[in-house]
């Protein structure tokens, strides 16, 4: 009950202060104004912009009450729950997640929220969000963290027809990355890399990028430059600068990779655009397309740091 009290007070404030605001300059609107006194223009000189700083609105912390009635809800509604709260960032989350997750397996399914609540997640910038992304997923799945799930899938995603093996070769791609076999999942996916097929391609690029073993940087890079396919070279730029599940310290290992493409005459155009585009993301630099104003800040910044 405290927690609709303070929203629908929340409600009541706004409601008056843009009462007031849309009065303008009438008779009534200045008696308003003057009603509020200096706490109420202090109020009004508070208004956060859209170019302000990030600004708490709250502790974002688990509260006491969701804490206690999670028990009560189904599998399905705690992981909506506890997911987009991970997304924002609410402390508790994650650990109650961890706690809950292995219950979830088979009693939840990636409906259409849910769904949205995946994608946000595994789109954060946040690791840990991400990770909470992939828990729910393997949940959700029905997977078992374990090397049999491997043993199961491992000849699907070798061989299987299209559709199951994807999904193969996607699976094997979370769980690895979750700690089970990845030097094998490393193996399986590496099998499928350059498959005739651009659709077995696509997922044993996507596959990698969310293994994210150190192991994935080369082969990354490899299909980046060299993939016939245009879809595949981009898939795999985005795999190594923004998407996927590598830290921020392992996509920075391929800058000097990137560097080189950024010089390198066989490239298309479109794909030398994506090199100056990976090399922003992964850098946070707003730099010009010209490969030795990189090298340059590479030289005076990144190469120091490494």
């Amino acid at each position: 009950m405290r927690t609709m009290h303070w929203r629908t007070m929340s409600l009541v404030v706004a409601a008056f202060l843009l009462g007031a605001f849309a009065a303008g300059s009438g008779t009534l609107g200045a008696a308003r104004l003057q009603g509020l006194g200096d706490a109420g223009l202090h109020l009004i000189a508070r208004v956060v912009g859209l170019d302000d700083q990030r600004t708490a609105a709250s502790a974002n912390v688990l509260s006491e009450h969701e804490i206690e009635v999670l028990d009560s809800m189904p599998p399905q509604s705690q992981a909506e729950l506890l997911l987009e709260r991970s997304i924002n960032h609410y402390r508790g989350a994650n650990e109650q997640i961890a706690a809950r997750v292995r219950g979830w397996r088979g009693r939840i399914e990636l409906n259409t929220r849910l769904n949205q609540l995946f994608v946000t997640a595994i789109n954060s910038d946040d690791l840990t969000v991400r990770v909470a992304g992939i828990e729910v997923d393997i949940a959700a799945r029905n997977l078992t963290k374990d090397v049999s799930t491997v043993d199961r899938l491992e000849e699907a995603a070798r061989t299987g027809a299209q559709g199951p093996r994807v999904n193969a070769m996607w699976d094997l791609a979370l769980i690895g990355n979750r700690g089970v076999e990845p030097a094998r999942v490393f193996d399986i996916l590496m099998a499928s890399l350059h498959d005739e097929n651009e659709n077995i391609r696509y997922w044993a690029v996507e596959g990698l990028a969310y293994l994210a073993a150190d192991s994935a940087i080369e082969p990354l890079l490899g299909m980046f430059h060299d993939d016939p396919s245009p879809t595949i070279r981009e898939r795999a730029a985005c795999g190594l600068a923004q998407s996927g599940m590598f830290s921020a310290e392992q996509r920075r290992s391929a800058v000097p990779r990137l560097l080189d493409f950024a010089d390198d005459a066989s490239l298309d155009d479109q794909t030398r655009s994506w090199v100056f585009q990976a090399l922003r993301d992964i850098t946070g630099q707003s730099l010009p397309r010209d490969a030795h104003v990189w090298r340059d800040w590479y030289q005076r910044h990144l190469k120091v740091e490494r």
